[in-house]
């Protein structure tokens, strides 16, 4: 019986790590998926009203000579249009340098503690709560098994080390 289950546990991990064959029904849907994306495609690409030569571009031509004759096509006195001066471009770029550098300050801080192996960090920190909580169960199994609690069994690993004296 176990000759037999050896047998057909190892043939169908070899049968699972062999290369497959090529399914004949499976590579024809595949080719006549690729022919049906093929024929998706548009044949030539829209070319450009300014420059022929170059492919249409989205911003790349005059929208106002496109639609410049249409009824609804507005190109003075916009609604929301907003004109700035050179004052107010000097505040914006001043207010976004200061925006910039606050945040350029918490990326390198962020890159420091990350950086940091020693001392009080996350990383350590993250360590120490994992090791604590691993340790913890396994004094709780232990006392389960063994009816010892878990100063009992610290009182047993300091006496095992040497660092109590026997009990006499």
């Amino acid at each position: 019986m176990k000759v037999a289950l050896c047998l057909i546990s190892s043939l169908a991990t070899s049968c699972a790590f062999a290369p497959s064959l090529v399914n004949p029904a499976r590579s024809r849907s595949n080719m006549i998926l690729q022919a049906i994306d093929k024929a998706d495609i548009e044949d030539g690409p829209r070319m450009n009203p300014d420059k022929p030569e170059l492919p249409e571009i989205k911003g790349d031509f005059d929208w106002d000579a496109k639609f410049g004759g249409d009824d609804d096509w507005i190109v003075e006195n916009i609604p929301g249009k907003m004109v700035v001066n050179e004052i107010d471009i000097a505040a914006q770029n001043a207010a976004l340098t200061a925006i910039e550098e606050k945040y350029r300050k918490i990326r390198l801080e962020k890159e420091y503690e990350d950086a940091r192996i020693l001392g009080w960090t996350s990383q350590a920190e993250t360590f120490n709560g994992r090791f604590a909580m691993f340790f913890l169960a396994v004094g709780l199994l232990t006392e389960y098994w063994t009816g010892v609690t878990i100063p009992g069994q610290i009182e047993e690993m300091l006496r095992v080390g040497g660092f109590i004296g026997p009990d006499y």
